[in-house]
């Protein structure tokens, strides 16, 4: 084992106020509270058409490799591992209703976290997000949000399609729904008494009860694994597989969605690393957040990386304020929670049989905490709330969250040319405007769309 003083130099333990058992601690308890991904992200993927094998692997390479660079470059107590959110956007709106190849979608990830990486390094990161108004990033979020809840749903079956009102609640009778039920009831209530691992702890417990529940037709929810560890799995069936000449051919439809994960990345990553380094209190007066830039920079280098392996967005996981606050203060704890994903390769076939009902209540509570940032807005001011609300109702009423993003832009361009206040609104709203009116002209077959 590594002397003690070699790791406290190292990190700046005993600088920062912590101890090794802490770091210890506090990286063992983010990764209870962000393993979930390791089963819902193969999940939701999987709607892309791509292997779910494959992106398990994928999904623990790029959270050890990426949560590894934090820990020693910007020596933060941060876990990174593919965003849940971006992932469901990649699967839905992407590769089914864009009908984009899922290599394309890929690659797609892949460029914009390389302009992320540049407007990070070059400071134009702070420009751009300056110019985006809280009511587009709210609803944005609130968007994601509803379609999070929706998929989770649709999957388990607990959502079900209905010929005269187009979608119903499963029959309460079939044990998926009731199993799925249960878990609706019983996550939120975890994760608001602060229970440890919360939606891991639910996702095991509902997996369980699927071993014992009828699925019907003639065997169980949850099928019995053939073995519990194994040696890790090669995401070779996803690694590797960007198609670049696809996004050449259609570049004025790719453009919305170039700028939903440039949001992403640009406040997604912020909040996450803002709520964390808050309650560590390694923020500064001045809102200084120490190795800034080599933080967000990480999180690009990984939305970069990831879809070389098989997964999309790469992420900050907000769940690290819970290691935060068992007592990490440095990247030893990053290392921690990269330790345990590297178990989690070994456990593999464990995942696998983790069924969508185990996993529908995890996506439930993100939902639910994506649509918060409502509480930002002045909900009295149609100007303010108005755009912010109008993304969220039509993307969730016409489950494509690109028609909410472009209503949500004209509806803020309408608002604010109404209120006389059209000269306040940045040259990045305009372009926004223009590139959303492009994509319905293509998507009105005005030009080829590529089939």
């Amino acid at each position: 084992m590594p002397d003690r003083g070699f790791l406290d130099r190292r990190f700046s333990v005993r600088a920062r106020g912590s101890t090794i058992p802490r770091e210890v601690i506090g990286g063992l308890t983010t990764f209870a509270a962000m393993a979930y991904c390791v089963a819902v992200n193969p999940m939701v993927m999987q709607d892309a058409g791509m292997d779910r094998a494959s992106v398990l692997s994928a999904t623990c390479l790029i959270a050890i490799i990426c949560t590894t660079i934090m820990g020693l470059w910007a020596n933060l107590p941060l876990g990174l591992a593919p965003a849940m959110g971006s992932n469901v956007v990649f699967a839905v709106v992407l590769v089914r209703q864009m009908s984009m190849p899922w290599p394309a979608a890929l690659a797609l990830v892949s460029l914009t976290g390389g302009i992320f990486l540049v407007m990070t390094m070059t400071g134009l990161r702070e420009r751009i997000a300056q110019a985006i108004p809280l009511s587009l990033r709210v609803g944005i979020q609130g968007a994601v949000g509803f379609v999070i809840l929706f998929i989770g749903m649709r999957h388990a079956g607990f959502v079900v399609p209905n010929r005269s009102t187009f979608v119903a609640m499963g029959p309460i009778g079939d044990p998926r729904v009731l199993l799925t039920l249960a878990g609706f009831i019983a996550t939120p209530v975890l994760v608001a008494r602060r229970v440890p691992g919360a939606l891991i702890l639910s996702i095991a417990v509902l997996t369980i009860a699927g071993l014992f529940l009828p699925d019907g037709h003639g065997g169980t929810i949850t099928r019995w694994p053939t073995r519990i560890v194994a040696l890790p799995v090669w995401p070779r069936a996803t690694a590797f597989h960007q198609d670049w000449p696809w996004l050449a051919q259609h570049v004025v439809s790719i453009m919305p969605m170039m700028f939903f994960f440039l949001c992403t990345e640009l406040f997604g990553s912020l909040a996450n690393v803002l709520s964390a380094m808050s309650a560590a209190g390694l923020v500064a007066e001045n809102g200084h957040i120490p190795h800034a830039r080599r933080t967000f920079a990480t999180d690009a280098i990984g939305s970069m990386a990831g879809p070389l392996l098989g997964t999309s967005v790469v992420t900050v996981y907000s769940e690290s304020v819970t290691g935060v606050q068992a007592g990490a203060r440095t990247g030893l704890a990053a290392l921690v929670i990269a330790g345990g994903f590297c178990l989690a390769l070994f456990f593999w076939p464990v995942f696998m049989i983790i069924p969508a009902q185990a996993t529908a209540p995890a996506l439930l509570v993100v939902g639910l905490m994506m649509l918060q940032g409502l509480r930002a807005l002045d909900l009295s001011d149609l100007a303010e709330c108005g755009p912010a609300l109008l993304t969220i109702v039509i993307a969730a009423m016409t489950a494509n969250l690109i028609n909410g993003m472009a209503f949500g832009v004209f509806a803020h361009i309408a608002l604010m040319s109404a209120h006389g206040r059209a000269r306040e609104m940045s040259p990045v709203i305009w372009a926004l405007g223009v590139i959303f009116g492009l994509f319905f002209l293509v998507s009105a077959g005005l030009h080829p769309h590529g089939h």
